[in-house]
């Protein structure tokens, strides 16, 4: 490290912006093989409410692999079996995951403490480094030609001011409104989303159901994600409803809930606007994740639409890939040649066009229609009821989101397997 006119210069090999589940658990794998490794995170915690909380089968494989499912299980999670649905006439399993194999449920953790636990076991490490309260402002080009190789980020420290680091190869991972893709300037395709969600939090009584679950409406949905002692609830509307809604005396909001939710009526009511978060969300992916010194992953290359709950285990599977591609290249002096950070994005990209895919097609054919609908909450349609009663037909969801397509193992960074 030394100073460089106002700029403090930093020389890592590897530097990845962003400490959410991709960053950390990239991170984590390439310093547990032995690459120098530089992690900036703008906030100075990872304590945020409402998101991605559904750690799938798919990610917990990945925790396993690193030798930390004893501690993640230490972690106040709640395990799901099964994926339900509320109709009018009463509650539908769905989907059902105890049938996948070595883990049968997807776990429902906050994510600091999941962030929390990668960031502990990271920091053992003396290649690895953490910074908080960094935020990468802009890349850093060779000649500063906006055209030529990315060779480090521009950041801002509370404590330090001005950083320049240079690094052979930086990672976006800063999620989907990431500093950094906008700066590459690498075209996106935008696959629209006809919703919005608004998030709060509300006591659950112990006449609630015990399980996560899902509450079918015309006009909105909601799904109630099972917190322990609270609900982590997200009304889906429609597009500029959200706004709308906004505009109104909170009053409103109460009666939608109540509407949408009978149960919710008095708990509704303890709620001020300041206790509702606006996701807006987008479905969208760069059209190449990646140009000379830069890769995109996560959020940052793919925003996920929140059906599935899959945007978080896309995330850490993006991870995986990229360390065992990039890990053994790192470990060298070389340059990181780009088409090896194009063989991450050839590995990545199938599964992910095919859940967005699956998303787009859900948005379109059953939700977008049914957020225009009027009327009461409707029963369940007959042909679901039937078909839900077969193993296998409620074993369809849980693998698609829960397993989903191409799965990571840990191959660099893995912890040794006992003999």
């Amino acid at each position: 490290m030394n100073q460089t006119g106002a700029a403090t210069r930093i020389d890592i090999r590897c530097c990845i912006v962003g400490g959410g589940p991709a960053g950390m658990m990239l991170g984590l794998q390439l310093a547990r093989g032995g690459v120098e490794v530089l992690v900036l995170e703008k906030h100075g915690d990872f304590l945020r409410d409402f998101r991605g909380d559904t750690v799938h089968p798919s990610t917990l494989q990945i925790i396993d692999d690193l030798g930390l499912m004893k501690r993640f299980d230490t972690l106040p999670l709640q395990r799901e079996t099964t994926l339900a649905v509320e109709f009018a006439d009463g509650m539908l399993d769905v989907g059902d995951f105890s049938r996948l194999r070595p883990f049968p449920y997807i776990a429902l953790v906050p994510q600091w403490d999941f962030l929390d636990l990668l960031a502990a076991e990271a920091r053992k490490l003396p290649n690895f480094r953490l910074r908080m309260r960094t935020p990468a402002t802009a890349l850093i080009h060779q000649n500063d030609d906006p055209a030529g190789r990315v060779i480090g980020v521009r950041a801002k420290s509370d404590d330090e001011g001005e950083l320049d680091i240079h690094a052979d190869l930086v990672v976006a991972a800063d999620g989907r409104d990431s500093v950094l893709r906008q700066a590459s300037g690498l075209p996106i395709t935008d696959l629209g989303a006809p919703m919005d969600v608004l998030w709060f939090s509300l006591p659950r009584l112990p006449t609630d159901p015990d399980q996560t679950f899902g509450v079918a409406g015309r006009g909105q949905f909601m799904a109630m994600i099972h917190r322990g002692d609270k609900w982590q609830a997200g009304l889906i509307v429609a597009k500029g409803r959200a706004e709308e809604l906004s505009r109104k005396p909170i009053e409103a909001f109460h009666e939608l809930l109540a509407r949408t939710s009978p149960r919710l009526t008095e708990r509704a009511k303890t709620l001020t606007w300041s206790d509702v978060h606006k996701l807006t969300v987008r479905v969208e992916r760069l059209q190449r994740w990646h140009r000379p010194g830069l890769l995109l992953i996560g959020d940052a290359a793919h925003a996920m639409s929140p059906i599935g709950g899959v945007g978080i285990n896309l995330a850490v599977q993006d991870a995986a890939a990229s360390a065992n591609l990039l890990g053994p290249v790192l470990l060298g002096n070389d340059t990181i040649d780009e088409s090896r950070l194009a063989a991450v994005q050839q590995r990545r990209e199938w599964p992910t066009r095919i859940i967005q895919f699956i998303q787009t097609q859900a948005q379109k054919r059953l939700i977008a229609p049914a957020l225009q609908a009027q009327g009461d909450a409707p029963n369940a349609p007959g042909l679901l009821r039937r078909l839900v009663h077969f193993d296998a037909i409620r074993s369809i969801p849980a693998r698609v989101f829960g397993l989903g397509f191409r799965r990571e193992r840990v191959h660099f960074g893995a912890a040794p397997r006992k003999q």
